[in-house]
């Protein structure tokens, strides 16, 4: 119980400010559609590595790049808004990561890697958090004024 405490205060710590930032500069679908974008690279690393955290994470972070780059090219290349192209992109990426994750053929599996279990944190999990946590508030020191200003 101790850990799932620990976990969900790094993750709240760090993910408040992001979410400030993007309620008031009206990106909000952005923080949801991240989050469901990286789910083809998960389930790739899910079936590569089983619930191995490098190899998710990996996969999460470069599906979610891919997503983001698409979505701006798309956007700077058509008259689609970016938030259009993004939300185009993010459930195009969720079906394919809920597909890569089905085809395992286990839906207990398939639960577990789209919800999770907050009790299920191992210290590795808590140190990613931790490590994430960590430099995202940096970042957010450091680039206080310019994003405050812009």
């Amino acid at each position: 119980m101790r850990r799932a405490l620990v976990g969900m205060f790094a993750l709240s710590v760090a993910g408040s400010p992001i979410g400030v930032f993007l309620i008031l500069r009206r990106m909000s679908l952005t923080g949801d559609a991240m989050a469901h974008a990286v789910m083809p690279g998960a389930a790739i690393g899910y079936l590569v590595a089983g619930f191995s955290l490098p190899a998710m994470t990996l996969g999460g972070l470069a599906t979610g790049l891919a997503v983001v780059l698409a979505a701006g090219a798309v956007a700077r290349v058509t008259v689609m808004k970016e938030d259009a192209a993004l939300a185009v992109f993010y459930l195009i990426s969720l079906a394919l990561g809920v597909t890569i994750v089905s085809m395992r053929g286990s839906a207990v599996d398939l639960f577990h890697v789209l919800f999770g279990n907050v009790l299920a944190l191992d210290d590795a999990v808590l140190v990613l958090l931790a490590c994430v946590s960590t430099l995202t508030l940096g970042y957010l020191a450091l680039f206080y004024r310019p994003l405050v200003m812009e």
